[in-house]
Order: C-alpha cells, then structure tokens, then sequence
C-alpha cells in the first residue's frame, strides 16, 4: 500500500510499505477515506533530523472497517468509523478517568510498528476501545468535519474545558491556527458571548469571527495584551486559550488574562521553562490545559456536527490527494493553506 513517510526537515514521500494487516485479535483494519496534516506534523517538518530510512507520520483519519479480529465485537466490515490520535484500551483506570492519552495499554499512531494515519489503511489496535463508530456512509458531506474530531476540534474543546469557559467567563483566544478557531468554536458552544480572537491572517480570522470570536486583536505581544486589557475595561480576560506553543504565545497569555484567571495551553510547548514569576503567583493566575484526550470528546461533540449546529471542517482550505501530500505540508508551512484534508 501507498503511504506518507518522513525523511527529514522539509523531505516528505510518499511509498510502498507492507500493507497493513491484523496482528492481534483486538485488531481492526480500517481503510483510510480522508486523512489530514496536523499543525504538530509541522514541527518535525520544520527540524527533524535528516534520515537515511524514513518514519511513518500521521495521526488524523476517518475510514472504513475492512476487517476485524476475533476479539473485536464492536465494529464489522463496512463501518465507518473515527480514529482519535492516540489509540487506547477504553477501559483502563485513566481511560475511565478520561484521560485516554496516558492509556495503561494504548499508544501512539505511527510508532511502534503501528502505521500512521497518512496511508491508504491503518491496522488499529484495541480497535473496540479506539474506533467511534460514524452514523454516515462513506461519501458523506459530513465526513470533513467528522474528520476534526480525530484531534483538532477534540483540543480546541479541550483548551476550553480545563479552562472553565461558560457564559459567564470573558475569553481570549491566542492563535488563528486550526486548534485556535476550534477552540472558538467551541468557547461559543460552552455558552462565552465575549471571544476575543488574537491573529493576523485576515481570511483565517474572518473564519473567526464566523465560528463565534467577538473581536479580533492582529498585534502581538505587550502590545497584543494591552489592546485585550483595552477591550475589557483595563482587566484583561476570565480565560486564555494559548493554541500556538511557543514561549511568546505563553507569555501574552500571562499578560492577557484577569487576575484570578485562567490560561489554558493546548499548543505542543516548544519551550521547557515556564514564565510564571511571582508576579504570576501573586495574581492568582492558574496554569492548566495539556494533551487532549480527544476519546473522552467525541461522543460529546458528534451531534452537534451531525445536524449541522457546527461546521468545524470549515477549518480544512485545502485539499490534496495522498501522492500530492508533500505540496499539502509546504503549502501549511509556509502558510498557504490553514489545514490540509487528504484523500487517499
């Protein structure tokens, strides 16, 4: 079978691999209808080491149930069905707790002699704790954004959630990105009625503003945080919802929020130190967020995108076939493109 494979910074391939089989009776084979890159696919893009043997990649896919083993009772040939980006038991301690990325027994996509979600077929561990069934068939205008609840709508929620936002928590969103407008989007669904969105990219946060922002701050920085103080009353923010990952992102975050606030970060750290001085101490200023466990989400977020409330694969601009991949990771690199479907 056809799949994606990285080599390095910028060195993206698509190649034959062994096709993917059933190893365990706990396996399904699911094959892939729509794939897509993720904002955290870019980091590797941008500094991976170069490789003489290239490494399987992708986390993000909705597919069809080919095959089951004897220990999967849950799915049969012909489902259609969800992957979130971690693959777990369902059942473990910590899965009962909803936290499903630090499964006693799952794992990651792409590691471990698991393939990556950007191939033609994924053979699925523990597919019965894994996989969500999808109400849809396989051509269904709905499966891009059923295709968000894999990760992307899964984190925005989830940067909302340990956040606290409500209708009655003021919001600050930093990041115009893919996770920062689902996480918008999903600040709207939890009742906020004041967003203010901060980015620069005019067509992502129009795309903003349709999924609920209120306001939209394009400085960045000390200057970025002053303008959200501005607009509310000298304050700042209940909430901050940092979805970029980077140490400046963090720092406005601090600067942005009200005393006694809340920041939320969902964008992968590339930072170790954490700025929060005394002065953050003193402000009473809580620090939460962390790896969403998109498994606990999906159940939750699924009919709101059935019945069409929510459109969050509004967020997919551009869509490219398997073989065409590596143009869908230089156009999100260098920011043509704001997240790229795939179709194998």
């Amino acid at each position: 079978m056809r799949a994606t494979l990285i080599y390095g910074a910028g060195d993206v391939r698509v190649e034959d691999v062994p096709d993917a089989g059933l190893r365990e009776p706990t396996d399904a084979l699911v094959r892939v209808l729509r794939a897509c890159i993720c904002g955290s696919d870019l980091w590797p893009y941008s500094s991976k080491p170069e490789t003489e043997q290239g490494e399987r990649i992708g986390h993000e896919f909705v597919g069809v149930v080919e095959d089951v083993g004897s220990g999967v009772s849950a799915f049969k040939r012909g489902d259609v069905v969800v992957a979130p980006f971690v693959w777990s038991d369902n059942t473990c301690d910590f899965c009962s707790e909803g936290l499903h990325t630090s499964c006693r027994h799952g794992g990651l996509w792409a590691r471990d002699g698991v393939d990556g979600g950007q191939g033609e077929a994924v053979r699925v561990p523990l597919a019965d704790g894994t996989l969500v069934k999808l109400p849809v068939g396989e051509d269904d205008a709905l499966l891009s954004s059923l295709l968000t609840l894999s990760d992307v709508f899964p984190t925005g929620h989830h940067c909302a959630v340990t956040a606290g936002v409500n209708p009655r928590t003021t919001v600050t969103v930093i990041g115009d990105g893919a996770v920062g407008l689902s996480a918008v989007l999903a600040a709207r669904r939890l009742g906020a009625e004041r967003i203010i969105l901060m980015g620069r990219h005019r067509d992502r946060t129009d795309l903003g503003r349709e999924f609920g922002a209120t306001d939209v701050v394009a400085e960045r920085g000390e200057e970025g945080a002053e303008r959200v103080r501005d607009l509310t009353g000298g304050d700042g923010t209940h909430t901050v919802l940092e979805c970029v990952g980077l140490l400046p992102a963090l720092e406005t975050a601090f600067a942005a929020v009200r005393d006694g606030g809340v920041v939320s970060r969902v964008g992968a750290p590339q930072y170790s130190d954490v700025p929060a001085d005394f002065g953050v101490f003193f402000r009473n200023v809580t620090l939460t967020g962390g790896v969403a466990p998109a498994r606990a989400y999906i159940e939750e977020l699924m009919p709101d995108v059935l019945d069409g409330t929510l459109q969050p694969g509004r967020v997919f601009d551009r869509a490219v076939p398997l073989d065409d991949i590596a143009d869908g990771y230089r156009a999100m690199a260098e920011r043509e493109a704001l997240k790229v479907i795939v179709e194998p």
